[in-house]
């Protein structure tokens, strides 16, 4: 144990003249400690999976890609809406790559609620693959045009919410309780990963390789993910079999409705979302009208958020110890509280340094709430559930950003800003009363 001494036990080895702090032993001391350190890491069980690791990394690929449409889609629209018209057809772009998915959870529910994760991940990856493929094709020939273009990104989105739902079961199937918030948690961070660093590759690949190079970057970072997805995590090529009694032909509505906690689960989240969705609006209408600030304040603000995000995520894994109700719940609580000083007018001293504590608080929330899905939903009901709150929660945003327009108007924006803290605040604390008072009613049950 010399090794992890510090520097006063290698000062102590020196005087004893017995060598031990020569390179050489320091070198293998250090070689010997990485390993351990790594398999302590609660990521080592999910990262070392010998399915998952290879799976994995094209998720994470995918992940940047994703990351570079959010920049792709509404620069390829610019360029092909005419110009009275760009706003309305990128808005309209934005929405076709995203909304779509919702109403894919109802029109497939029956052909896909059975079908097994790693399948859903499969075709939802070919889809995207295939029509980011075909916008490129057609784009360089010269025929896509602009209503064309937004047909297609809304066919690609089509299976995204089974996609998404498959990815979280996968992880329910292959690790054991005690290591799928690790396991969402590198989900999450992928992501969070991708949105950090995708936007500025999307912006320099397109200014090398022209405006389509971003969606033929995601085309063939998602058909990596089909690939991977086929030969790394093979599954079964009909039908996964439901256990007896899970209800075959119950839908995630249905399963969530019948379940008080998942009903629960689901409105914490809902509310959650849909209160973040203000911010987006409220935050540059408060840096450039109330602090007068340049769009590089309104940027450094998302990057201060964002890098608290990614470590957010990192950090999520190591949450597993903690109870995950009060800990989900605690989440909702401290983003509120982090986006206070923003809404009563800080100083950019303290806003800035809040708002990046305050991405750091939010980014675990999505590893936590699916964790608790994972652990109340029975297995085979999991794809359809995840898919369920998929729709709803790909909605709820944009529908919390709509409304942040109408508050903007009537509140101002620092007013609308401390308005979204608050009643995130109050969300979380009507949550720990429910929570609370369900649990006295348990135990008052138990006990009689």
């Amino acid at each position: 144990m010399s090794h992890r001494a510090g520097p006063a036990g290698r000062r102590g080895a020196e005087s004893g003249g017995d060598g031990s702090d020569s390179p050489e032993v320091t070198m293998h001391s250090a070689t010997r400690t990485r390993p351990w350190r790594l398999r302590s890491s609660p990521y080592w069980p999910v990262l070392s999976h010998r399915t998952l690791r290879g799976v994995l990394p094209a998720v994470a690929v995918s992940a940047l890609g994703d990351g570079m449409s959010m920049v792709g889609v509404s620069w390829l629209a610019l360029r092909l809406a005419p110009v009275g018209q760009r706003g309305l057809w990128v808005a309209l772009a934005v929405a076709a790559y995203t909304l779509p998915g919702a109403a894919g959870v109802a029109l497939f529910g029956r052909f896909l609620r059975s079908r097994p994760a790693a399948r859903l991940v499969s075709w939802d990856a070919t889809l995207r693959a295939a029509a980011f493929g075909t916008i490129a094709v057609a784009y360089l020939a010269g025929t896509l045009p602009v209503v064309g273009y937004v047909a297609l990104l809304a066919a690609s989105s089509l299976l995204h919410s089974w996609g998404q739902a498959g990815q979280y079961t996968m992880i329910a199937e292959v690790l054991p309780d005690a290591d799928r918030l690790a396991g969402n948690a590198v989900l999450s961070t992928a992501g969070q990963f991708g949105i950090l660093v995708g936007p500025v590759a999307a912006g320099l690949l397109a200014a090398v390789a022209g405006p389509v190079a971003p969606l033929c970057a995601d085309a063939v970072s998602y058909l990596l993910l089909a690939v991977a997805m086929r030969f790394a995590f093979p599954a079964p090529g009909g039908r996964a079999a439901p256990t007896a009694g899970t209800g075959a032909d119950r839908t995630g509505w249905r399963v969530i409705r019948a379940d008080r906690r998942l009903l629960a689960l689901l409105a914490l989240t809902v509310g959650f979302y849909a209160l973040y969705g203000p911010v987006e609006v409220a935050l540059p209408v408060h840096v450039a009208t109330d602090l007068h600030g340049s769009a590089t304040l309104l940027g450094t603000y998302w990057t201060v958020f964002g890098i608290g995000a990614l470590a957010g995520s990192l950090l999520a894994g190591y949450l597993r110890r903690w109870p995950l109700w009060p800990t989900t719940i605690g989440i909702v609580a401290g983003w509120g509280l982090a986006l206070l000083p923003i809404g009563l007018g800080a100083p950019g001293w303290l806003a800035l340094p809040a708002y990046a504590l305050g991405g750091l608080i939010y980014a675990p929330y999505p590893a936590t709430s699916l964790a608790l899905h994972q652990a109340t939903t029975d297995p085979a009901l999991l794809p359809r559930v995840l898919a369920a709150r998929s729709a709803i929660v790909v909605v709820t945003v944009p529908a919390g950003t709509l409304l942040g327009a109408p508050l903007i108007a009537v509140l101002g924006a620092r007013a609308t800003l401390l308005v979204s803290a608050l009643a995130t605040v109050a969300l979380a604390a009507a949550a720990a009363l429910t929570v609370a008072g369900r649990t006295r009613r348990v135990g008052s049950g138990r006990r009689a």
